[in-house]
């Protein structure tokens, strides 16, 4: 029988789930922007954004972390300006494992969004600019809402590919408990200490059953998309 989780564990459950909220939330305009651009937009480079935006995808997340902290350590080229004017620091704190988290679920998101944008009629967009309606209304009325399944695919991927991140966040912000030790992060750091299979075994189960749930929701969102695309047509 498996026990229950302990104070110190709901620590690390509470703080994953911030951490994967907090990074989707930070990245979803971006990514919305991102996808609307790549797939509406003709202008020259786009090959090398759209790769850009693909790039945590296969790049290994150690080399992602190595790059924040060139970016956002002490003395980066932007974390030393956050620290001077603003007093905000990234490194060891649970906003820069959100940081990481956000832009290692990027490309998902994009994806996710980009595919659900590719997939609304123009033909309903022209009918509304001909009847008078302004870019700003057809966006809103029509655009987004059919883009919305897609939008919401992408929060549930974004949600799931946070909540499992650890090469980008260890090499980042480091295992700070309390601060920075995520589900993943704690897992690895159960597996170095004696006697410690119980506590992996809750997390990886705890892991496995939120990552499944996002995954099931994130398909019946798809397959909504795909029943809504061909509704249109």
């Amino acid at each position: 029988m498996i026990a229950p989780l302990s104070p110190d564990e709901w620590i690390v459950l509470a703080l994953s789930l911030k951490v994967s909220l907090v990074a989707v939330a930070l990245s979803l305009p971006i990514c919305f922007f991102l996808a609307w651009i790549l797939s509406r937009w003709h202008f020259p480079g786009k090959l090398l954004v759209d790769a850009l935006v693909h790039l945590p995808l296969v790049l290994p997340p150690v080399v992602t972390g190595w790059l924040l902290l060139l970016l956002f350590g002490m003395n980066g080229l932007i974390g030393s300006w956050l620290s001077q004017v603003l007093g905000v620091t990234l490194l060891f704190r649970w906003t820069g494992a959100a940081l990481a988290a956000a832009i290692m679920a990027v490309p998902l998101m994009v994806r996710a969004i980009r595919l659900s944008i590719e997939a609304i009629d123009g033909r309903l967009e022209c009918a509304a600019a001909t009847l008078g309606a302004s870019r700003m209304r057809i966006f809103l009325t029509i655009s987004l809402p059919l883009a919305l399944p897609g939008v919401l695919a992408a929060v549930v991927l974004g949600f799931a590919r946070s909540l499992g991140e650890f090469g980008a966040t260890i090499t980042f912000v480091s295992d700070v408990p309390g601060e920075t030790r995520t589900l993943p992060i704690a897992i690895y750091a159960a597996m170095q200490m004696p006697n410690g299979e119980p506590i992996v075994t809750r997390f990886a189960i705890i892991s496995i059953l939120l990552s499944l749930g996002a995954l099931m929701l994130s398909e019946i969102l798809v397959r909504r998309i795909a029943r809504g695309g061909r509704h249109v047509i």
